[in-house]
C-alpha cells in the first residue's frame, strides 16, 4: 500500500513521536483490515517502533488472538466500545508494545443496521500503566473513505495520546 501524502505525513509524526519516547507500537484491526499497520511500515525505517499487528477480522480472531472475551462480543457485538478497549488492551496484552490501536466498525456498503450504520466505527487506543482512550466516530463516503478515515483518525489518536503522555511526565 502507497499510502497517500497527507496520510504518509500523519504516520511519519506518528513514527517520529514514538522514537523520540521509546515506545513501541501494535495495532489491532478489523474494519481497517491492516491498513494502519500497512501505512506505518510504508516509511522506511519502521520497523524500530511498529512492533506487530494483528487482523482481526472475524470475532472468533478477535478472541484467539487478543483475548477478547467471546461472551462479551455476543453480548454487545464486535461493533462497540467495549470491544474496541477490550482490543486495543488484548494487543498489549500479546505484544511488546507499549501504545496499542484499535478500529472496529461497519465500513459497509452492507452490513449496517439502525442501531450501527455502516460508517460507525470505534476506535481505541491503550498504553501501559496508563488509561485507554475510545472515540466514535461516523464517518461518511463508501467503503475505501470511511476506512480512509478511521486510519487518518487512529493515528492522530495515537499521536495524542503520546503528547498527553508526555505532557504529565
Amino acid at each position: 500500500m502507497t499510502p497517500s501524502p497527507a496520510l504518509a505525513a500523519r504516520a511519519e509524526r506518528l513514527l517520529s513521536a514514538c522514537r523520540d519516547n521509546k515506545i513501541k507500537i501494535a495495532t489491532a484491526e478489523s474494519c481497517t483490515g491492516g491498513l494502519i499497520a500497512g501505512c506505518l511500515t510504508a516509511v522506511a525505517g519502521s520497523s524500530d517502533v511498529v512492533e506487530r499487528g494483528f487482523v482481526t477480522y472475524s470475532n472468533e480472531a478477535k478472541t484467539e488472538m487478543l483475548g477478547v472475551p467471546g461472551e462479551l462480543i455476543l453480548r454487545v457485538g464486535a461493533v462497540s466500545e467495549e470491544v474496541s478497549r477490550a482490543m486495543a488492551e488484548g494487543a498489549l496484552e500479546h505484544s511488546r508494545a507499549q501504545l496499542a490501536l484499535a478500529v472496529t466498525g461497519i465500513a459497509g456498503p452492507g452490513g449496517g443496521t439502525e442501531e450501527k450504520p455502516v460508517g460507525l466505527v470505534h476506535l481505541s487506543c491503550a498504553r501501559q500503566g496508563g488509561a485507554t482512550r475510545h472515540l466514535r466516530r461516523m464517518f461518511e463516503g463508501d467503503r475505501d473513505a470511511v476506512r480512509t478515515a478511521a486510519v487518518e483518525t487512529a493515528l492522530d489518536m495515537a499521536l495524542e495520546a503520546i503528547k498527553a503522555q508526555t505532557a504529565y511526565a
